[in-house]
């Protein structure tokens, strides 16, 4: 008898329609499995074989082919277990396949008949119902990246014989319930506030500025300065998750099997410099996504970027300027988003004290240029906002009244980014970091005064056409700070200071 059970594969962020079709017959015991699956596919024959037996169910001696249609896309993973083992039952007749509920099936099987959890179900789901599908039926422990999911039936079930049961009407089944977006969970940074952090007013002042307009930006200084206290604090002053954001957010980490629950928290991803090209890009055997992407709509911190090797660091010239992250393996090319905000600090020097005022450099000026030249002009160009961070006092540290809260500060980057949203969103686009050339030439002109002081500054520190643009984003975002509608010459003025790698250590 032939049964044929709908399931779901995915392929990057994409779901696509799997059948399991299976076919069986008397004769010689045999359990094939066609439909190019791969090892852990192939693998479901043992534990199909087992929970079918531990659920109080036979295991049909007879020749069994089983066909993951399309034959033409590779299928990968556990999650076809439990339809294949639902179809071997209905082919069997253990249970009446005429009766079975038209629904999506997915799910791991543990040899006692459990259902497992499996990785990227979010966009599975969210494809399936783009598709018209309405009924799903999915392992208990995936539940919680289902509730926002609307116009499906989400069914989670925890055992084999739990879903069969289901599925021939033998129990009833609530399905879970569907809710509506609302971030009512407030996230808690009390332990990263600005407010603790002495001192370091123009580096507080540049972090308010790269967060309210989505810039990358990069701290030199020297080691115990508090350019990594400065970093981890940056979450506290970001804008809340919209349910989009949240969305993409879910759906990457789904895929890489590192989401529990809901998504409600910016990502802030910090791979060590010891990380390999693969693991920050992405890619294996599986095109899995990798720092670069799980970072997306959140921030990735590269601490002590002259330590990484030179080949890591030119992975992010592409995702820096486009947003995403393309993996491409021998049979599969996939492509990620990877709109991040970069937050990357470094010292100065190998001992980490040049330029310093509280402390003397012991360096030669090649060790310096050998230094400072791990990282490239191109890379560089494309953080937007660079600056210098000392030692604090010990008077500043000695103060004892609080320094401005994350609260106060994050209240100014929620209203400089809703004058950008306003201004952007019909270009399909949310903060000034994502401005297109023509979005600058639209909404960054400038008057004379202007003009004449970013010409200069121009010729004087030999800029590029990308800086170029680069400062005038940032301009933008501190004139949106200031709620002004134009660029004066003193937001210009200040966006130029940002720029100290082209200023005091041109590489």
């Amino acid at each position: 008898m032939l049964a044929l059970i709908k399931s779901f594969g995915l392929k990057g962020l994409d779901g696509f329609p799997v059948q399991a079709e299976i076919d069986m017959h008397p004769g010689m015991p045999s359990y094939d499995i066609v439909g190019l699956a791969d090892t852990a596919v192939k693998e479901s024959k043992e534990r199909v074989r087992s929970a079918m037996k531990n659920s109080g169910y036979k295991y049909p001696v007879a020749s069994v082919v089983i066909n993951l249609a399309p034959a033409d896309i590779k299928k990968e993973g556990s999650l076809y277990d439990l339809p294949i083992a639902i179809g071997m039952l209905a082919a069997s007749k253990q249970i009446p396949y005429e009766t079975l509920k038209s629904a999506i099936v997915l799910g791991e099987l543990s040899l006692n008949g459990e259902v497992r959890k499996v990785n990227g179900l979010l966009p599975m789901l969210i494809t399936a119902v783009q598709q018209g599908e309405k009924v799903f039926v999915v392992p208990k422990e995936n539940a919680s990246e289902a509730v926002f999911i609307e116009g499906a039936e989400i069914y989670a079930v925890e055992t084999l014989q739990q879903a069969v049961e289901f599925l021939t009407s033998q129990t009833e089944l609530e399905p879970l319930p569907i809710r509506s977006w609302k971030l009512d969970v407030e996230v808690n940074h009390s332990d990263n506030d600005f407010k603790y952090i002495k001192g370091q007013y123009a580096a507080k002042r540049a972090m308010e500025i790269a967060v309210a307009g989505g810039h990358n930006i990069i701290m030199v200084g020297p080691p115990g300065a508090g350019k990594t206290m400065l970093a981890r604090a940056v979450p506290s002053i970001m804008p809340s998750l919209t349910f989009d954001e949240a969305l993409e957010v879910a759906k990457i980490h789904s895929v890489s099997g590192t989401l529990d629950g809901f998504i409600y928290e910016r990502p802030f991803r910090t791979p060590h410099h010891s990380s390999t090209t693969v693991a920050l890009t992405g890619g294996g055997n599986k095109a899995r996504p990798g720092e670069i992407s799980l970072a997306h709509n959140g921030v990735l911190f590269l601490d002590e970027l002259p330590e990484y090797s030179r080949q890591t660091l030119e992975t992010l010239r592409q995702p820096l300027e486009d947003g995403t992250i393309t993996v491409a393996r021998n049979a599969l090319s996939v492509t990620y988003p990877a709109d991040f905000m970069l937050i990357a600090s470094m010292n100065p020097c190998p001992c980490g004290n040049y330029g310093s005022a509280t402390a003397e450099c012991r360096c030669t000026a090649s060790q310096i240029h050998r230094y400072l030249s791990k990282l490239s002009g191109p890379l560089l160009d494309r953080i937007d906002i660079q600056i210098e961070v000392d030692n604090v006092t010990y008077d500043e540290l000695q103060e004892d009244a609080f320094a401005e809260s994350s609260f106060k500060i994050r209240e100014r980057v929620n209203k400089a980014r809703d004058i950008q949203l306003a201004r952007l969103s019909k270009h399909g686009r949310r903060c000034n970091a994502q401005m297109t050339s023509g979005d600058i030439k639209k909404y960054c002109k400038l008057d004379q005064q202007s003009v004449n002081m970013l010409k200069d500054s121009f010729e004087m520190l030999h800029l590029t056409a990308r800086a170029y643009n680069r400062i005038l984003k940032v301009a933008r975002t501190i004139a949106d700070l200031d709620g002004s509608e134009n660029i004066t010459v003193k937001h210009v003025a200040e966006s130029l200071q940002f720029r100290s790698l082209d200023r005091k250590y041109r590489v």
